[in-house]
């Protein structure tokens, strides 16, 4: 099968590694990728909103799926572009992909399916915000309606800080803050049949101990030793199937992945969010566990026949991924810097340690250089957390990169567990 990728980031580096790795490929290609995709896949360039060129793209190459990775393109409808010419695509269509586009949207599909979720008002005035604001009371949480590339939600006792960002937004949904720790629950959908993933939790914060201001995520881990046995079970039967059986009786299907990030309260598990795609950088952990051959399971969702796979397998070995963010990440990054001891990775970690790369580009010269604000995901695998955590932070020490920064305390509460 040939398989066309679309994206550029981290996520898509990972996706497009598993798929490199599976034996029923036999051409990887990746619209537009970045300068590590291009070690694996071939590149090529293309407006990753734009539904005509992608299905253009994916006509000229002959692709027999295509795999949209961010949630832009599938908001923007790229999907059902690449569908309406006939080639099977992973990733929900334009209505599925509002329950990422739109959290008031994710909020009505979530009570009409009886889905667990933090109580929540949806204001468009600055009277409401206010009204909001008072009712539930500190620690404040404002979400940005639209899509804002994972920085469109503040959470702060900063009554000020709370109404400033609430202002700034077209709509914003205000709502309880919810306890506990947070997990990350990937299903892979037909519409029909709920695959899910095995968990893992991120890191949203820029600095250790969970302080600074929310980023797109500094790391992830997987499995989860503190979690009960039976969460996966229970988010199946209480959220992702409830989810995915309200889009359908709404004449949206969803097809594709469905993440749900979920909160383990007091009073049960309640979800904080859903997004339409694999998340970043909780794929890195999750497809580095996964043991059954990418490429079949995404085409069976693609085609409607996930009843049909075998149940998905497993390595035992648990997973580590640390983000190497450029300076003055979250806010407005610096790019354009060398990044130096990639190779010394290679040739000294792998294959238990190796980098999936996010912001980067090839320079005229052929170095490779920061483009964005995460620039690398470190990934690493070991028998437990600790020694992926180990082989993880001896791979970043290698990483040499002008006013770069990363967190140094990922998964280490958990490793203790």
């Amino acid at each position: 099968m040939k398989v066309l990728v679309i994206g550029g980031g981290a996520r898509e580096h990972a996706l497009c590694r598993s798929l490199s790795l599976d034996p029923a490929v036999t051409a990887l290609h990746c619209a537009p990728g970045n300068a590590g995709i291009a070690e694996v896949a071939e590149l090529h360039p293309v407006d990753a909103l734009d539904g005509a060129a992608v299905s253009r793209l994916a006509i000229e190459l002959e692709a027999g799926l295509v795999v949209v990775g961010p949630e832009a393109p599938l908001v923007a409808g790229v999907a059902d572009a690449v569908r309406d010419a006939g080639i099977p695509c992973f990733g929900p269509s334009k209505e599925a992909a509002e329950l990422e586009g739109s959290k008031a949207f994710a909020k009505d599909v979530m009570a009409a399916a009886n889905v667990p979720t933090a109580r929540s008002y949806v204001c468009t005035t600055p009277e409401q915000i206010d009204d909001a604001l008072d009712a539930f009371g500190t620690p404040y949480v404002v979400k940005d309606d639209g899509l804002a590339a994972g920085k469109g939600v503040v959470v702060t006792a900063d009554l000020a800080k709370a109404r400033e960002h609430a202002l700034a937004c077209e709509r914003v949904v205000i709502e309880e803050f919810l306890d506990g720790p947070e997990v990350s629950l990937f299903a892979i959908t037909d519409g029909e049949t709920v695959l899910p993933l095995q968990p893992a939790q991120d890191f949203k914060r820029a600095l250790d101990n969970d302080e600074g201001p929310n980023t797109g995520g500094m790391g992830a881990y997987s499995p989860l030793p503190w979690a009960e046995p039976k969460l996966v079970d229970e988010v199946l039967e209480s959220v992702l199937q409830p989810t995915v059986d309200e889009l359908r009786r709404r004449g949206t299907p969803f097809s594709g992945l469905l993440y749900a990030g979920l909160a383990i309260t007091g009073r049960g598990v309640r979800v904080i969010e859903f997004n339409a795609r694999f998340g970043d950088p909780e794929t890195q952990v999750v497809l580095a566990r996964l043991k059954t051959p990418l490429a079949g399971v995404l085409l069976a969702a693609a085609e409607g026949t996930l009843a049909d796979l075998p149940t998905l397998t497993w390595r035992d070995d648990a997973a580590v991924t640390v983000v190497v963010a450029s300076h003055n990440y979250p806010d407005t990054p610096r790019t354009g810097d060398p990044i130096e001891g990639l190779a010394d990775i290679a040739a000294y970690d792998a294959p238990h340690a190796y980098v999936l790369h996010a912001g980067t580009r090839r320079d005229d010269d052929g170095s490779v250089v920061s483009a964005g604000g995460r620039v690398l995901s470190v990934t690493a695998t070991g028998k437990d957390l600790t020694q992926a955590r180990e082989r993880a932070y001896t791979a970043v020490n290698r990483v040499t990169l002008a006013g770069s920064h990363h967190r140094t305390d990922i998964a280490s509460e958990a490793a203790k567990a």
